[in-house]
């Protein structure tokens, strides 16, 4: 009887890890978390929150619009797989079969719970990776990507400095504690705003659970369930890292990506988020400052014709506050006329936008035609064109 007990015992552990992998030793049940979600958090005036370093993020222009330590190097746990993920769909196959060393199959942690031997698909495997965080998922895809962890690990890092997240430095491919393994909540938002235009890692990352062979994986992501809108993107937990927490939510067309590095447990996490995000959804408006248009023309010296048509090349669209918007102005940048000759599509001049001091965004004024410069020849036959029609 003590035997069967045991094993049940065991087989209950086993499925409690699989569903909620990245909050072992969690001392608050889900439930209560959505129970204190379901109050309003938001204050116009008070952001304080339980993150040692959060952050958001716009998604289609990568403008901050809230930050708190944002810079500061810290541990990250379970976010690094964002990278694990971006770096495997890259340079894998999802259709690819990836045999589970035994190295993969002993790590501890949140888990896949892999067998040596047994055979998966990358995409398997990336669904263990990102839902319930399997620790043994992100090794089988590191030896499969990379011939090697060490070989994975350099392509990680690679990977972060062509992103742009400078302050990153990737030393395993599941982010257990380790010496040197480091991020901030900006390059962890630069890191998923990037992984976030990969398809297929935007619709992993918003499956609440699915069904792999026998395994029944469940995202360890509170926030799915929980927030309007919301729609990735990854948990972590490290005794170091404390709980962390990747969020996307859309509405209304806006997008926005909000990091919480280091909070005191999953209530608070999810707490700190829904501040966060809520903030930028109240505050922030989609606004159109510069748009591709004609401007009119610049005179033409020396040219086969004396205007040259000159237009905006781009579009730009951000979010902006209402007292942001107030605080904004224009300066146009064009000579008093072109020199001939003109390439069509040259840069003639700058339309910037100004917040404060500082340029917010700025888009070339291009030339919206060729124009040849005359020749000495050309010059004199203008001038007896000019005489034949004064004798008529």
């Amino acid at each position: 009887m003590k035997k069967i007990l045991t094993v049940v015992v065991i087989l209950m552990t086993l499925f409690l890890t699989v569903i909620y992998a990245d909050d072992i030793n969690e001392e608050v049940p889900a439930s209560s978390i959505f129970e204190d979600l379901s109050i309003e958090t938001y204050n116009n005036e008070d952001l304080n929150i339980n993150a040692r370093s959060a952050i958001v993020m716009d998604f289609e222009s990568g403008r901050v619009l809230f930050e708190k330590n944002a810079y500061q190097k810290r541990p990250m746990a379970s976010t690094t797989k964002v990278m694990t993920a971006i770096v495997a769909l890259e340079n894998g196959n999802l259709d690819d079969h990836v045999t589970v060393s035994r190295n993969a199959a002993s790590i501890h942690g949140s888990l896949m719970h892999l067998r040596a031997g047994e055979t998966l698909t990358l995409r398997e495997l990336m669904y263990g990776l990102l839902l319930c965080s399997g620790n043994d998922a992100a090794i089988a895809i590191a030896e499969h990507i990379g011939g090697s962890v060490d070989g994975f690990l350099e392509m990680m890092n690679n990977k972060a400095k062509e992103i742009g997240a400078i302050n990153t430095n990737f030393t395993s491919p599941h982010g257990l504690d380790g010496v040197g393994h480091y991020s901030t909540a900006y390059d962890m938002a630069l890191i998923t705003r990037y992984a976030l235009k990969i398809p297929v890692f935007n619709e992993i990352v918003k499956t609440t659970s699915i069904q792999i062979g026998n395994r029944y994986l469940h995202n360890t992501n509170e926030m799915l369930t929980s927030y309007q809108g919301a729609d990735g993107v990854k948990t972590g937990y490290t005794g170091k890292a404390g709980r962390c927490l990747i969020t996307s939510a859309t509405r209304d067309g806006r997008r926005f990506i909000s990091v919480v590095l280091f909070c005191d447990s999953r209530a608070q996490r999810a707490l700190s988020s829904k501040k966060i995000l809520d903030y930028a959804f109240s505050m922030y408006s989609m606004r159109t400052l510069i748009k591709s248009e004609y401007l009119g023309t610049l005179p033409v010296n020396k040219g086969f014709e004396k205007s040259l048509p000159v237009y905006v090349e781009k579009t730009i669209t951000l979010p902006l506050s209402d007292t942001e918007m107030a605080n904004l102005y224009t300066k146009v940048s064009l000579p008093e006329y072109i020199q001939a000759p003109v390439t069509e599509k040259s840069v003639v001049g700058t339309l910037s936008v100004y917040l404060g001091d500082k340029i917010l965004c700025e888009s070339p004024i291009r030339a919206g035609k060729s124009i040849k410069q005359k020749t000495v020849l050309q010059y004199f036959i203008d001038v007896f064109i000019a005489w034949l029609e004064l004798i008529k």
